[in-house]
C-alpha cells in the first residue's frame, strides 16, 4: 500500500510544481508578446501573477532541495509552459504583419483579388533573378492572415510570400467590408 506522504512527495507536490510552472511561464510569454505589440497595460498585470506563481513554486523546491524529482517538475514545466504560451499566442494573432508576395505570373489579377477581399495592396513590377516578376505588399491583421495564404494558394501556389511582424501601423487598409466601386485597378491592354 502507498504511504500518504510517498504520494505526497513524490506525486503531489511534482504535479503541482510542474502546473505552478507550465502556468508561469505560458502568462510570462504573452507578457512578452504584449509587450512586443505595445499593449502596455497589460504586460504589469500580467506580470504580478506570474512572479508570485513563480514564488509558490521555488518556495516548494528551496524547501525540499535533496528532491530530485522536483527540479525535474519544474524543468518539465518551465518546457511545456513555453509550448503552450506559444501555441496560446498564435491563436490570439494580435498586431500586424507585413505581407510580401513575389510572383513570376502577372500579380494585377491577385492583387485585385486581395484588394476586393478587403486588403490594401500596393504593388509593382520588378526584375527577378528568373525573369520579371511581381511584387505585391500588404500590411494586413495577423488574424486575417490565413485568408490571404488562401488567395495566394488559389491564384499561384508556387508564389513566394514572407510575413514579418509590424509593431505599428499608421492608417491603411484593413479587412472589412469594401465599396468595390471604389477599388481603382487599370485596364488590361487590349480588353
Amino acid at each position: 500500500m502507498i504511504s500518504e506522504s510517498f504520494l505526497h512527495t513524490w506525486i503531489l507536490i511534482p504535479l503541482l510544481i510542474f502546473f505552478a510552472r507550465v502556468s508561469d511561464v505560458t502568462i510570462g510569454t504573452i507578457r512578452i508578446v504584449f509587450i512586443s505589440k505595445g499593449l502596455k497595460v497589460i504586460a504589469p498585470f500580467l506580470g504580478f501573477f506570474e512572479i508570485f506563481i513563480w514564488l509558490i513554486a521555488m518556495t516548494k523546491i528551496f524547501q525540499n532541495l535533496d528532491n530530485w524529482f522536483y527540479f525535474v517538475a519544474y524543468s518539465a514545466g518551465f518546457a511545456t509552459g513555453n509550448y503552450i504560451g506559444l501555441l496560446i499566442e498564435e491563436k490570439l494573432a494580435l498586431g500586424y504583419a507585413n505581407l510580401r508576395i513575389i510572383t513570376q505570373q502577372p500579380g494585377l489579377e491577385l492583387a485585385r483579388k486581395l484588394s476586393e477581399s478587403g486588403f490594401g495592396v500596393t504593388w509593382h513590377n520588378a526584375q527577378g533573378s528568373r525573369g520579371e516578376v511581381t511584387v505585391i505588399y500588404c500590411v494586413i491583421k495577423r488574424s486575417s492572415f490565413k485568408e490571404a495564404a488562401q488567395l495566394i494558394k488559389e491564384f499561384n501556389p508556387k508564389a513566394f510570400y514572407t510575413i514579418e511582424d509590424v509593431r505599428f501601423a499608421n492608417q491603411g487598409v484593413f479587412p472589412m467590408r469594401v465599396n468595390r466601386s471604389n477599388v481603382y485597378f487599370p485596364r488590361r491592354k487590349g480588353k
